[in-house]
């Protein structure tokens, strides 16, 4: 991120991440569990706001994620990767729904 401030990012592999960076985002091209934690960590302490990461990385970065749960920023968003969704995009917004209006009002 050097000079250029950014205050949403993206993490994945890589050919889930192109496609972000042409549309401006700050994008980290990580496929290890632990270095996508760091890397969620950095960009925190560095003032982004929205982490955008890929599935199969947020499922390895359950630490980190719950961390920042209990924090305003940054919110932490899991999107499918490049090979499709595996379900934890929609887990984690089924289970946000649930916590905030106490009731699974989606998939009852």
């Amino acid at each position: 991120m050097a000079n250029d401030f950014h205050e949403i990012a993206m993490i994945g592999d890589r050919d889930s991440v192109l496609l972000a960076k042409a549309a401006g985002l700050a994008v980290f091209a990580e496929t290890d569990g632990a270095a996508a934690a760091r890397r969620i960590h950095r960009l925190a302490k560095g003032g982004v706001k929205v982490i955008f990461i890929t599935e199969p990385l947020f499922a390895q970065c359950g630490e980190a994620v719950e961390q920042y749960k209990r924090e305003s920023v940054p919110a932490i968003i899991p999107i499918p990767d490049s090979h499709g969704s595996t379900g934890v995009a929609m887990a984690q917004i089924k289970s946000n729904v649930e916590k905030a209006i106490g009731a699974d009002i989606l998939f009852n």
